[in-house]
């Protein structure tokens, strides 16, 4: 075979393969180069996740860091407790302990201290100490977990008023993004209208301007709701899923938004579900314990031993006749004498801290209190106005009908046709902002009262 028919073989067979491997992909378009196949991607047409707020909040608790946090850290306090209740226990421990000493031509060997050249020891022990500083930690300790709690209970209700911003915020921006939509088509219907009287000599050409003129500003009002709802998703999508997922809907039930208890039952609920007054209470016995573990270095603790078992110089429980299986007992007084003011110095530090705690309690009662009215006067203030904006909401969408007809009748001007159409959409956003600034007011309410 030539050369010239060898390259023009090996042309062929490249473009068989060439050609082959096409169909390949052309039939299997998820198969890469490398001969491996891809997962398929998710796909948009998927059908998505309903959330209602109060799956937003189950999954919120589950993927927030901060939350999560504070539940570990409540978790730690309670193993805390745990570790100090148990050190006012008697605790056993079991030793196995063999010694070996250079021998001398003695029973005892080179080191007079030890039992003989071979030393067994196989004994239990049982060890109780008792003292002030053991129940100090315990008390400490129980404060300490007290407090976490109460920090957890804070993160919590944080958590949900956090959700409940989002989630609503979200359900208002899809509703502004709806009203812009409407208003685009309204500006858009009636820039035909203007247009349609202008050819019929019923209009001057600048209404056709100014109608243009708004259809544009309804456009460009279009693109920024879009991009807010946009953003809105972002925010809760960040907040809920994990790999953030932005196939969901959210239900609306702004309109169904509970009622507000009396002032009296919300002053009641405060006073007993405030986590707030109870985190700074708590933060107080915290401080007050650390000054009780303190002062109690300065005082003598006393502390029990008991040991069964052998120590001889066989593993055996007797040797030559003689038992080595038995038992001693001991118990040991530690007086504190002399340690250059550290002890003194560490009492009057958590007397400073415990000092503090209490001005900072004091200006949590003070808070709580301004807190609540505010809170209070807010979701007051909010719920009061829904009516007002629902019933502006419904004139204005009336007043736009009713204004577009007296145009096309030749009673009215473009610019109330304008202002009309500005005036709806201005009143239904304010609707949708009202709704989410109740539900804001309730959850930021029920950070101090619990739910009710």
């Amino acid at each position: 075979m030539t050369n010239t028919r060898r390259q023009r073989c090996c042309r062929a067979g490249f473009v068989f393969v060439l050609v082959g491997s096409l169909n390949l992909f052309g039939q299997n378009p998820q198969m890469s180069l490398s001969g491996q196949a891809h997962a398929n991607p998710p796909s948009a047409s998927s059908a998505p996740v309903t959330l209602t707020i109060a799956d937003a909040l189950q999954r919120a608790r589950t993927n927030n860091i901060e939350f999560q946090s504070a539940m570990v850290e409540a978790a730690i306090a309670r193993q805390d407790k745990t570790a100090a209740r148990a050190a006012l226990l008697p605790s056993v421990k079991y030793n196995a302990q063999y010694i070996y000493t250079q021998g001398n031509g003695t029973p005892a060997g080179i080191f007079v201290a030890n039992n003989g050249v071979h030393e067994y020891l196989s004994q239990g022990n049982a060890h109780q100490e008792i003292g002030v500083a053991p129940l100090a930690e315990y008390s400490r300790a129980s404060a300490a977990e007290a407090l976490a709690r109460a920090r957890a209970e804070v993160a919590t209700r944080g958590l949900v008023t956090t959700v409940v911003q989002r989630y609503y915020g979200l359900i208002a921006s899809e509703r502004k993004y709806a009203s812009a939509q409407n208003a685009a088509a309204e500006a858009r219907r009636f820039l035909k209208i203007s247009q349609d009287q202008e050819r019929g000599g019923e209009v001057a050409h600048s209404d056709v301007i100014k109608a243009q003129l708004q259809y544009n500003d309804r456009q460009k009002d279009l693109l920024e709701a879009q991009l807010n709802m946009r953003k809105a998703r972002l925010d809760l999508a960040v907040l809920l899923f994990p790999n953030f997922n932005q196939n969901f809907t959210v239900v609306d039930d702004l309109a169904t938004a509970p009622l507000l208890p009396s002032r009296e039952e919300v002053q009641g609920l405060a006073a007993k579900n405030n986590p707030n007054l109870r985190a700074a209470t708590a933060a107080l016995q915290v401080s007050t314990s650390e000054v009780s573990v303190a002062q109690a270095k300065f005082l003598p603790s006393l502390a029990f031993d008991y040991w069964y078992g052998i120590d001889a110089n066989h593993f055996a429980r007797r040797t030559d006749g003689i038992n080595n299986l038995g038992y001693a007992a001991a118990a040991t007084l530690n007086l504190p004498v002399w340690d250059w003011g550290a002890t003194l110095s560490a009492v009057r530090k958590a007397k400073l801290q415990r000092s503090l705690a209490r001005l900072q309690l004091t200006a949590a009662q003070k808070e709580a209190v301004a807190n609540l009215q505010a809170f209070y006067d807010e979701a007051e203030a909010a719920r009061s106005e829904f009516d007002t904006l629902r019933n502006s909401a419904d004139l204005a969408a009336e007043s736009l009908r009713l204004t577009t007809l007296r145009y096309q009748a030749g009673e009215s001007t473009v610019l109330e046709v304008v202002d009309a159409q500005n005036t709806l959409t201005a009143a239904q956003n304010a609707l949708a902002d009202g709704q989410v600034r109740y539900r804001v007011a309730l959850a930021t309410l029920q950070t101090l009262t619990g739910n009710f």
